[in-house]
This record gives structure tokens, C-alpha cells and sequence, in this order.
């Protein structure tokens, strides 16, 4: 049992983070848009990323979470292993990220976000490092 719900998600885990890298680098292009007015790809944008925040990225981080937390209830000594601290840390950490998409992509969906294109280059950084600690994390369980 415990192969087959870490197969699933760590297939979960891959399509997160493919949303969470491509939602905020579509925020890049829809702040390019809108700083050259280009009303027609703004639209364009607001439907990519509604689409791919509710369609793929929320339910993703909802089967990582449910078959993680699966995953822990099958092998409890995890909790108390220090890099299974850390990794539940920085999971802390990605589904605030997560959140925060969700409010800019409000704020572009009412044409209010204010950031630019520079500020979603960096800000599409963040989920990277946490990828990083993530699997360095999980593989090598340095604590």
C-alpha cells in the first residue's frame, strides 16, 4: 500500500510545482500586458490563470497534502526525525506561496495588481529553492 500512495504523491507533487512555476511566469507576461496595454492578452491571461490555479494547481496541493499526510500515518517515526520537521516547515511555507498567488491573481483579475514583471521574475524563484530543501530533505534525511 504505502508504494502505490507515494507514487501518487510524489505525481501530485510534480504537478504542484509545475503550477506553482508557471502561474507566477504567466503573472509576468499579464504585468508585461498590462504595462503596454494590451487589453486582448490581459484577457487572455486572467483565463490562463484561473484556469490553471482551480483546475490544476489547487486540486494537486490537495492530493499531496492528503496522501502525505497518508504517508505519515503508515510510517509515524517520521514525526520525530528533525529533516521531517524542516520538510513540514517549508510544505508550511509552499501553501502560503500558494495563497499568495491566489491574491495576485485576484488583483489581476480586477485589473488592481500593481507589481511588476521584474517583482514576478523573483517572486517565480521562491518555489525553486523550497523545491531544493524539499528533495534534498526527503532523499538524503540529513537530521
Amino acid at each position: 500500500m504505502y508504494l502505490w500512495v507515494k507514487a501518487i504523491h510524489l505525481m501530485a507533487v510534480v504537478t504542484w510545482f509545475a503550477a506553482l512555476f508557471y502561474l507566477p511566469r504567466l503573472y509576468v507576461y499579464h504585468a508585461t500586458a498590462r504595462d503596454n496595454g494590451d487589453d486582448q492578452a490581459m484577457s487572455y491571461f486572467k483565463t490562463m490563470e484561473r484556469k490553471l490555479y482551480r483546475g490544476i494547481m489547487t486540486p494537486s496541493m490537495i492530493v499531496v497534502l492528503v496522501f502525505g499526510g497518508w504517508m505519515l500515518y503508515l510510517v509515524p517515526a517520521w514525526f520525530s526525525q528533525g529533516w521531517m520537521h524542516a520538510k513540514l516547515a517549508l510544505i508550511v511555507v509552499l501553501i502560503a506561496y500558494h495563497h499568495v498567488c491566489l491574491i495576485y491573481l485576484k488583483q489581476f483579475a480586477q485589473n488592481r495588481c500593481t507589481k511588476s514583471h521584474v517583482f514576478f521574475r523573483w517572486f517565480n524563484e521562491a518555489p525553486v529553492i523550497v523545491l531544493i530543501a524539499v528533495v534534498l530533505l526527503a532523499v538524503v534525511k540529513p537530521f
